[in-house]
């Protein structure tokens, strides 16, 4: 696989873009990611977490096997994929800003033998809604934090869904960590000083990352059906997608963070992240992907 150099980074997934098409319209200023960077990231994401998506969706306490699910902010589809294993006899509708998203998620629905069992809709889940059926299940990861107005979309998800179905509201604990935190040797501890940056970075331009969405659900008309939270461990050593990962997500943790970072620690993080150097990250073996997941699940009351 092709990786992006040092100097561009990967995107979070969003569930909203006023112009789909605009990540590819202008010239990218410096750090700036493009499309198939985000995509990538996603995409590793979901090759990566996997084993721990599909342990959300078969713990989703469903009443009745949902025959109609939505996905809402759908990516390039961790989820979808998952939910179509999970409920072989359901159909599944993708929603998703990006254009570009929507098309390689298509691409792989055909490679599976599942795209008779997709519809994709592009959406701004911001703006005015299209026709998404009636559905028996509504999931939504990692997208309502996007969102300027998530306490709208929890409203509309109750008015969506049919009598009795359930929403699944996947939320992250926080951004990824890959180092052990004595690395690197030169830069001690660089990775939780560029998680404290990021974190500030998202206090200012994603207010809603981290929400605890129990008390929003609740005040939209549903009823709690359950909560759980996943914690993620996979090592370098299980899975050698984990260094690809490292690399796209840390592109992405500089691109938050450079703004707040001494020059020191640019250049350490510089070092990881320049493939062709004797310290890119990719020729390290203490790799680890740690996080958490937590998933609330909801019925219509």
């Amino acid at each position: 696989m092709t990786h992006a150099s040092p100097h561009q980074a990967h995107q979070a997934h969003q569930a909203r873009t006023a112009d789909p098409a605009q990540h590819g319209a202008r010239p990218l200023p410096p750090h700036t990611p493009d499309s198939d960077g985000q995509a990538e990231l996603l995409d590793l994401d979901a090759e990566v977490l996997a084993e721990h998506t599909a342990a959300i969706t078969a713990w989703l306490p469903v009443d009745v096997e949902p025959r109609h699910i939505v996905d809402l902010g759908c990516g390039t589809g961790a989820g979808t994929f998952a939910l179509l294993a999970r409920f072989p006899a359901a159909e599944l509708t993708a929603v998703d800003a990006s254009a570009g998203h929507l098309e390689r998620l298509r691409e792989k629905a055909e490679a599976l033998g599942v795209a008779d069992r997709v519809r994709t809709v592009a959406a701004d889940l911001d703006g005015d809604w299209p026709d998404l059926g009636r559905p028996g299940l509504v999931w939504a990861s990692a997208s309502l934090h996007h969102l300027a107005d998530p306490d709208r979309t929890l409203r509309a998800v109750r008015e969506l869904l049919a009598p009795g179905g359930l929403f699944a509201v996947v939320e992250l604990a926080g951004f990824p960590r890959f180092l052990p935190a004595d690395a690197p040797r030169e830069r001690p501890g660089l990775e939780d000083r560029c998680h404290a940056a990021l974190a500030r970075h998202h206090a200012e331009h994603v207010p809603h990352r981290g929400a605890d969405w129990g008390p929003g659900l609740a005040a939209a008309g549903f009823a709690a059906a359950g909560e759980r939270t996943i914690s993620v461990r996979v090592d370098a050593s299980r899975d050698d997608a984990v260094g690809r990962y490292a690399l796209s997500s840390l592109e992405r943790l500089r691109a938050g963070a450079a703004s707040a970072l001494p020059a020191e620690d640019l250049s350490a993080l510089d070092r990881l992240l320049d493939t062709g150097g004797p310290f890119s990250i990719l020729r390290r073996d203490d790799l680890a992907v740690r996080t958490e997941r937590t998933v609330w699940a909801a019925r219509r009351a």
